[in-house]
């Protein structure tokens, strides 16, 4: 057991190799500041804006997790999710993929807590 629980925290194939190219990239752009060298900051902020890419491709190929608790069978980092090929429900990065995926999330059934609130005043 953990210092949060027995939860899910989401550890993935696509978490760790963004978080791994975002924390190189920040790195790298950090100490391009510090040594004035213009053209390694712009480096190391191109490797940030790739690893937000990396992590979406890998989450759209079925290294990522979809929303909400897992399973404690797929807890393990390396599970894949084999329902990422039609798109997860609620996802913005299933939805931004395409019209395939869009229209799974579309179809997925909504609460009435997510529903905005009518003007009553009309």
């Amino acid at each position: 057991m953990s210092a949060h629980g027995d939860v899910d925290l989401g550890h993935t194939v696509a978490g760790w190799t963004g978080t791994v190219l975002a924390l190189l990239g920040c790195t790298g752009a950090g100490v391009a500041l510090c040594a004035a060298w213009t053209p390694g900051i712009w480096l190391g902020l191109g490797l940030v804006v790739l690893a937000g890419l990396v992590t979406w491709l890998l989450h759209l190929a079925g290294w990522g997790k979809p929303s909400g608790p897992r399973p404690a069978a797929a807890w393990d980092w390396r599970t894949r999710d084999t329902a990422a090929r039609t798109g997860h429900e609620n996802c913005l990065g299933c939805r931004v993929s395409g019209p395939r995926r869009a229209a799974v999330a579309a179809l997925a059934p909504r609460s009435a807590a997510s529903l905005p609130a009518g003007d009553s005043s009309a």
